[in-house]
């Protein structure tokens, strides 16, 4: 069956949502039409002449790239600029193009889960976690009679969820303490009278995105006029998503093996990859991140990796970072440490009715080094 071209920008937005890109990035459909039929896709890094050479003498419909096409200054897409040019032979030849960057670094079954998987890392986690979405905890102080009301209204409202896990709280019984006032309407004490009253502390969490149904339900519950409650908002850092990964060889191995082994099972590029510290140390922890990953060598310290791989590092930043008593750092390439999603992503498009090739030849701009 054909699958159209939203559906299929609806797959890959759902496999790499674009709300997980970075605020620079430019993510999603360049061009195409949503309603055109898309009977085959290729997948690359970047999208050069020759790739679009290639794309339209196969008659393939769609190309997904990692690399955005109109990222850095483009204020025309005129035919007689570079990118222009390019954009409008894809047009003419009915191929739509789709770029998935930064959100795709940062999911699982991305860029660095696909490196890391080349090089065999194993029990692998983000080297710089994406923040979960924000929760609520909420503290609320409820008669024990008239607990269960409460915390079931809360319930019903979405609060008490924890992953696989629903209904979830913490209680406590303690001894509540108040004096209603003259215009007071107390369910539990008279006016006038300092009542103590056997209380539940009841905690919970719940998505701050439904802070006002959760606060309706336990106002409509309680049955106090004025109930006693805090809500501290809370951010999380243990997902599965973020830049880098992080994990450990199925057997140690010294520097040197590593940088050998790196060298054989990632992509060749024109000229061999580099690796600075001492060639004999110990490697177990491997920190990676496809691409351009200088920023990340603090977050690979401090996740203890005895080494740290990744794209595009500069003299000054190993040296200086080195000297800071940072792991051991591999350069492997932009073009290399990401062209191994190009596979994933082919995959999850035939997965779902689109066919999808990888283009082979390297599309790194350095393309020349002696022999």
């Amino acid at each position: 069956m054909t699958a159209d071209l939203g559906q299929v920008v609806d797959a890959l937005d759902r496999a790499y949502p674009p709300g997980l890109a970075e605020s620079w990035d430019a993510v999603g459909l360049v061009c195409g039409d949503r309603a055109d039929p898309v009977t085959s896709a290729l997948v690359c890094v970047d999208v050069t002449e020759d790739v679009v050479e290639h794309t339209l003498a196969h008659g393939v419909d769609l190309i997904v790239a990692h690399h955005p096409l109109l990222l850095r200054g483009v204020e025309s897409v005129a035919a007689h600029t570079p990118k222009g040019r390019v954009l409008h032979r894809l047009i003419k030849g009915g191929c739509a193009l789709y770029s998935a960057h930064t959100n795709a670094d940062k999911v699982v079954g991305g860029v660095s889960d696909a490196l890391a998987d080349v090089l065999g890392l194993q029990h692998t986690r983000p080297l710089q976690p994406e923040p979960t979405a924000p929760l609520d905890k909420w503290v609320v102080m409820v008669p024990e009679g008239n607990a269960d009301q409460v915390t079931e209204a809360m319930f019903g409202a979405g609060a008490g969820a924890l992953g696989e896990y629903r209904d979830c709280m913490w209680t406590v019984v303690g001894t509540g303490q108040f004096l209603p006032l003259e215009r007071a309407r107390p369910a539990l004490g008279a006016v006038g009278a300092l009542t103590r009253v056997d209380e539940e502390r009841v905690e919970m969490v719940a998505p701050k995105r439904v802070r006002g149904e959760v606060l309706a339900a336990l106002r409509g519950a309680h049955p106090y006029e004025e109930p006693a409650f805090d809500v501290f908002e809370q951010v999380r850092f243990d997902g599965d998503v973020g830049l880098g990964r992080v994990g450990s060889l199925a057997a140690p191995m010294s520097l040197r093996e590593f940088v050998a082994h790196a060298s054989a099972v990632l992509p060749r590029a024109a000229w061999p990859i580099r690796a600075a510290g001492d060639p004999d140390a110990t490697v177990s922890t491997v920190a990676v991140c496809g691409g351009a990953g200088d920023s990340l060598i603090g977050a690979a310290t401090a996740a203890g990796a005895d080494v740290y791989l990744t794209g595009d590092l500069r003299h000054h930043v190993v040296d200086e970072a080195l000297r800071a008593g940072s792991p051991a750092l591999i350069d492997a390439g932009h073009w290399a440490t990401e062209f191994p999603w190009c596979a994933s992503a082919a995959q999850l498009l035939t997965e779902i009715g689109c066919p999808a090739t990888v283009y082979q030849p390297s599309t790194d701009p350095f393309n020349l080094a002696p022999s």
